[in-house]
């Protein structure tokens, strides 16, 4: 009898184990076909017109659902015609070492993990700009571990294939800046009236302080976090040289 029940133990012991298994391939495939569906052509992305990325198409359908969000507005522009100092400016207020890192910050996720954890709750995170252009473009804006990791995986990807100047001229063509407002051309448009290549260097400035929280604090509420934002970048700006002074 001690035998039997063995071997029936063993037996259940088997057959979770081969269910457990099952589970495990049928979620590693999902996720795989997921990302075959959602996998760019790097060649295109490297070389041809900012794509419609996903959180425009997003947008797009809650307008159709919802007719009181403004129309969007989206004009995708050539890398060349991002002014410099708006580059500079998004490069020391969203991502200090995007030149340096290889789409993922280390260093920083080290710290807003012991940030996050000292207070006990998400407060701080760590999203590089390779990593936000890849989630705007592919992906949503929900939080899970799974969104997380496909965003990982894109970005590896996206570093290996695209030069960072690319990168970073997809994502201002992409950001959010505003109710329906997509890319550093539109919203130089809505905010100041004219192009993104005619921008001051003031201008660039606001706009890059838009970034973290475009629909609430942008050049058009000029709210208390905007303009404080606004000098943390000149005193970034000026810590690297980077401004008219510098001839760039």
């Amino acid at each position: 009898m001690a035998g039997v029940r063995s071997s029936h133990s063993q037996g259940r012991r088997r057959s979770w184990r081969l269910v457990l298994f099952g589970l495990f391939a049928a979620v590693v495939g999902a996720d795989l076909a997921y990302l075959a569906l959602i996998w760019p052509d790097w060649s295109v992305l490297a070389d041809g017109p900012p794509p419609k990325s996903a959180f425009i198409r997003g947008y797009e359908a809650r307008a159709e659902v919802d007719r009181s969000l403004p129309k969007l507005a989206w004009l995708p522009v050539p890398d060349a015609k991002l002014p410099i100092w708006l580059q500079h400016a998004v490069v020391v207020a969203e991502d200090a070492s995007f030149f340096k890192h290889g789409g993922v910050d280390v260093e920083a996720v080290s710290d807003a993990v012991q940030y996050n954890l000292e207070h006990g709750r998400l407060q701080v995170g760590a999203s590089t700009i390779s990593q936000q252009t890849v989630k705007n473009l592919f992906l949503s804006s929900e939080r899970s571990l799974g969104r997380k990791w496909h965003e990982l995986i894109l970005t590896w990807r996206m570093e290996s294939n695209l030069p960072k100047t690319r990168i970073l001229g997809l994502y201002l063509n992409v950001a959010e800046l505003g109710v329906g407002i997509f890319g550093a051309e539109a919203a130089a448009r809505f905010y100041f009236g004219n192009s993104v290549g005619a921008l001051s260097f003031d201008q660039c400035v606001a706009l890059a302080a838009t970034l973290p929280s475009p629909i609430k604090h942008n050049p058009a509420t000029r709210t208390e976090f905007f303009l404080k934002r606004k000098q943390k970048i000149y005193g970034f700006l000026a810590a690297r040289g980077w401004g008219p002074t510098t001839g760039d």
